[in-house]
């Protein structure tokens, strides 16, 4: 799967957004409708009028047909925001009454999308998006809502857990893919070179593939990517400092992705974080994203190799 998660779009689209996508090479797309909580409320909110109009129902179907029409499989995928700072890893809630609320406006979420991706014939589904601690802490909510959403999907389903947290998750098993966002430190260095890179990927590459051994099960990074800052490298996952520009780098570890890991064996893709079909006019103002950067262009050779 040569894909990227795009950026749900503020107001409607037409095909031509897609054109962009196409001329990397990529053949995937993941739409990702956001639904919206609060750090410590057990109350969550999603597909509303309030939201951009890719988050609402019609908007995320639309863009799913969109895609289609274009020539692009579709892997939909919902995220929660936490509001207040907070990261959707650490949501945490106080009492059984709090979980049980939230478990029911979270899984209305999950199974609104779930219908979605079954009327417009999506191709792949994740339930979820780096859920670490409600999925450790509430397992049986989990696996109860898998077989729910394969009640309405029938197609392959996988969860896009984060880089540490993927061996402890508790319900691979239900699941078709090991989805992993694929945040591993590589380098602490200012800009590393391409080798360095590349061999700062093996120790996380032999733990994959251990894994995927172990649960027989494929993995899809289903969100890779760095910013195009300097230190880009040492954590990935970082988005909110601000550290110089570095447009090379973000391209060297792109390269040093498609050079060490993309011929893995048990690696069936991979999904770029992240792509805009509504352009800001100053696309390095979003360092993640490798649009109109060096990076597009090695994004658009990797995903050209056969």
């Amino acid at each position: 799967m040569r894909g990227v998660n795009l950026v749900a779009p503020s107001q409607p689209i037409d095909t031509a957004v897609f054109r962009p996508i196409l001329n990397i090479n990529a053949e995937w797309v993941a739409v990702v409708p956001y639904g919206f909580c609060r750090e410590g409320e057990p109350h969550f909110y999603f597909h509303t009028n309030k939201m951009w109009w890719g988050e609402t129902k019609e908007g995320t179907a639309k863009t799913i047909e969109l895609a289609h029409q274009s020539g692009l499989k579709v892997m939909l995928k919902p995220h929660a925001w936490v509001g207040r700072g907070g990261y959707t890893g650490d949501f945490d809630l106080k009492t059984e009454a709090d979980w049980l609320m939230f478990e029911k406006d979270f899984g209305d979420y999950v199974l609104a999308n779930a219908r979605i991706a079954d009327s417009t014939k999506a191709e792949l589904f994740c339930i979820a998006t780096e859920m670490d601690n409600f999925a450790r802490k509430r397992a049986p909510f989990w696996r109860a809502l898998i077989k729910q959403v394969r009640e309405i999907y029938h197609g392959p389903l996988t969860y896009a857990d984060n880089w540490n947290h993927y061996p402890r998750n508790p319900f691979w098993a239900d699941l078709d893919y090991v989805g992993v966002d694929a945040y591993f430190p590589l380098s602490s260095e200012k800009h590393p070179s391409v080798e360095t890179l590349q061999k700062g990927w093996k120790l996380h590459l032999d733990e994959l593939e251990d894994f995927a051994a172990k649960v027989q099960k494929p993995i899809l990074f289903t969100e890779f990517g760095y910013r195009s800052v300097d230190f880009a490298t040492e954590k990935p996952w970082e988005s909110n400092d601000n550290k110089a520009e570095n447009m090379a780098l973000q391209a060297d570890a792109y390269r040093a992705f498609f050079k060490e890991v993309w011929p893995r064996k048990w690696l069936v893709g991979a999904f770029a974080w992240k792509w805009f079909l509504h352009q800001p006019r100053n696309f390095h103002r979003d360092a993640f994203s490798p649009q109109e950067k060096p990076a597009e262009g090695v994004l658009k050779e990797g995903y050209g190799q056969k």
